[in-house]
């Protein structure tokens, strides 16, 4: 996209270029004058609570909860959202009071078994007068998530409605609604849902959200008066009354297909199968899953395979090792959900992947691995070997900018899992290395999406990225290659403090590593205008935790004085001690979050927030924790391979579990103060669950165990002195 104003973050680069970024506000603009098309289109809280799919490729339907509902269903990939809630409505057929399960009732939500992706949402009425009780599943046979519903009422005077806003082809607009019978259909180009109860429906209305949407009849007379028999062309709504069996329940199925005959089939299909058996094969194609998984702690086991299905869930089943780095839209403003154009975090950055895909190694999920390796070379590497800030799952560019980090993590990724055969050095690690030296080491934006220059963290990836494809060049005869990259690597390796670390700071005794320098002089004075409305500041103010990646990469002894003197600064302007364990922020006066008194970032469209705690910087700590206790206690451990110093690294495991929600999703951000907006240590409505989090807390349980950071690639430690 070409900016027009200050840009930073992955939300602003979701808009693809300034011609998409126009159609998006001649949308917004479009529907403001047109409203038969309904209310502007939102996305709901990214703070999903749980989400879930069938294992199953035949089956390619994802659902997210949030909020006491279903809010976000992709298909068929996923980066394609479809829905943007379904919720029940309570009519009190006495007082004609209608109260929502979104905005009238307290949310839980169960996770029903260790093995599974199965949760129940459990809503109550805010005075307690009924209960909701809705568990979820997904068809591994069809696109179909089936809904086990039963209300729980206080006497025989609420009656229940069901209330489904579809948002089809990643879009709140243009959708067209109808009913046959007691199913709803919904079409918008060549997506098509069907919502099919197993209970007779009357009161049927399809409807234009906030036009003449069925929920103000009901609010006003207690039922729908004037049914609507069909809803064209923008925000829709469909809403009925539900007969409810003697036991207060129903089960609904939601399907997705092309048209609207296929879905109605399939729903029919799913109904007639039954929520216990499509249920039972859905759960066990988890547990098989779950059985394969390492046992840690048993303090952390359930955790750890949350963490591990989840990663599993967020592969794509049409471009196979394409992992999102989040099923969310996090802060969305009113009216960018009109158009199919904003992705949030249903996009692919290889970064997020590269650390998936260490997770998968630790666990010994070599081909789960190597797909994701193979979707790197195959759908993102470009003919230069570089990589983009971020696609879409089919490869379509997402973002203007490049992000070193990025290009090097496949190369780390291809020595890791051995990928040394003539045709993979040839055509993927050969131009990348190639591009790397050519490029680097300055960034165009540093690991935060931000800003340009010398950043500890990029050229640690950098620098251990040529040094693995040095060895793969070696394996393949090309020693000149591996020479010059070599050459390169030590030489970035010994100038990396001189380009990014300051003597003349105002933190511990001066000298400590920088968040970046634009120009490699720390010491020079230079501004830095931070992203995110955050202001300008010295660049030898604003630090961050980048440079841990130089232990974590072998390139570093965790020893080291100066990261020692860093990591002091880190914990006296970053660390916050929360009741749940002690997290740590990006970096000095970050921008990129809710406000402090709980507004949207960006929810005036004016890119400005206030930034968060993130979870994974814990783990990121634990990790170089781990590496500092082999550094001194390696020769005192005992038979069981303990070391004295690893009750540290357990802190961090304990605090990243405590960080996840009720429904085990770790979150991106984790709420810093104590004043009351979101429960202080606990996520809020960052991106949950984040790929990048999970898959930290995968690898910092499966490194206690062993002992050592498996992720440090050994040809890297081995020639900058730090195997141990």
């Amino acid at each position: 996209m070409i900016r027009l104003f200050t840009i930073s973050t992955r939300q602003i680069h979701t808009i693809k270029f300034l011609s998409v970024f126009i159609c998006v506000h001649l949308w917004i603009i479009a529907s403001v004058f047109s409203q038969e098309k309904g209310k502007d289109a939102d996305w709901e809280s990214a703070g999903k609570q749980g989400i879930g799919t069938a294992l199953s490729l035949n089956s390619k339907v994802w659902f997210t909860l949030q909020g006491g509902s279903l809010t976000e269903v992709f298909y068929p990939t996923a980066d394609k959202a479809n829905v943007q809630w379904l919720q029940f409505v309570v009519v009190n057929q006495k007082t004609k009071k209608v109260e929502t399960e979104r905005d009238d009732a307290v949310h839980q939500i169960k996770t029903l078994r260790p093995d599974s992706l199965s949760f129940q949402q459990i809503n109550t009425s805010k005075k307690g007068q009924w209960t909701i009780l809705k568990t979820y599943t997904v068809d591994p046979n069809s696109n179909t998530i089936l809904i086990r519903v039963r209300l729980l009422a206080k006497n025989k005077d609420f009656q229940l409605y069901v209330y489904y806003n579809p948002s089809l082809n990643n879009s709140g607009m243009g959708d067209t609604a109808w009913n046959q019978g007691k199913m709803f259909s919904s079409t918008d180009g060549e997506v098509a849902s069907a919502l099919f109860s197993s209970n007779p429906l009357s009161e049927i209305s399809n409807d234009i959200y906030g036009v003449n949407d069925g929920i103000e009849q009901l609010r006003t007379t207690g039922k729908i008066t004037v049914p609507r028999v069909k809803a064209t062309d923008g925000n829709v709504t469909q809403i009925a009354k539900i007969s409810l069996d003697p036991n207060g329940g129903v089960t609904f199925a939601l399907s997705f297909g092309k048209t609207p005959d296929e879905v109605f089939q399939t729903a029919q299909n799913a109904l007639d199968k039954g929520f216990d058996k499509i249920n039972a094969q859905y759960q066990k194609g988890w547990s098989d899953y779950v059985k394969t998984l390492p046992k840690i702690d048993p303090k952390y086991q359930k955790q750890f395979n949350y963490s591990a299905m989840v990663l599993r869930a967020m592969e794509d089943k049409t471009f196979r090792g394409g992992n999102v780095a989040s099923l969310s839209k996090p802060w969305i403003p009113t009216g960018d959900a009109n158009g199919p154009y904003v992705a949030g975090y249903h996009l692919v950055w290889s970064r997020d992947l590269y650390q998936v895909v260490t997770a998968y190694i630790a666990l010994g999920d070599k081909d789960s691995a190597n797909r994701a390796l193979d979707y790197l070379f195959t759908k993102q590497q470009q003919k230069d070997g570089s990589y983009p800030q971020m696609t879409w799952l089919d490869g379509r560019i997402v973002g203007d900018s490049l992000q070193m980090d990025e290009v090097a993590y496949p190369l780390i990724l291809a020595y890791q899992l051995g990928r040394n055969d003539k045709e993979t050095y040839e055509k993927h690690i050969k131009p990348t290395a190639d591009f790397i030296v050519k490029t680097g080491p300055t960034t165009k934006q540093d690991r935060w999406e931000e800003k340009p220059g010398y950043s500890p963290a990029t050229i640690a990836a950098e620098i251990a990225g040529l040094v693995c494809a040095a060895d793969i060049a070696q394996k393949n005869g090309d020693e000149n290659s591996a020479k010059i990259w070599l050459e390169k690597a030590d030489n970035w390796k010994q100038n990396v403090d001189k380009w990014t670390a300051t003597t003349t700071g105002k933190y511990g005794d001066g000298n400590y590593y920088l968040r970046l320098t634009k120009n490699g002089t720390p010491d020079a004075g230079d501004k830095i205008e931070l992203n995110n409305g955050a202001g300008t500041w010295a660049e030898n103010e604003i630090v961050d935790a980048g440079f841990l990646e130089l232990v974590r990469l072998g390139i570093k002894s965790p020893n080291d004085p100066l990261i020692v003197k860093s990591l002091k600064v880190i914990d006296e302007v970053l660390k916050v001690k929360t009741p749940n364990g002690e997290g740590f922020y990006r970096y000095t006066h970050d921008g990129y979050g809710e406000y402090e008194d709980g507004r949207n970032w960006n929810y005036d469209r004016t890119w400005t927030g206030k930034g968060h705690l993130w979870a994974l910087l814990t783990g990121e700590r634990g990790q170089y924790e781990l590496a500092l206790a082999n550094e001194y206690y390696r020769k005192h451990a005992n038979s069981q391979g303990f070391y004295p110093a690893h009750w540290v690294v357990y802190k961090r495991l304990d605090a990243m579990q405590k960080f996840a929600n009720d429904g085990m999703m770790i979150p991106e951000q984790i709420w810093d103060k104590p004043n009351g907006v979101f429960p202080f240590g606990e996520g809020a409505r960052s991106a949950t669950p984040l790929a990048w989090s999970m898959a930290q807390f995968i690898r910092l349980a499966i490194n206690l165990k062993a002992g050592k950071n498996l992720d440090t690639p050994e040809v890297v430690a081995r020639r900058y002195g730090n195997l141990k």
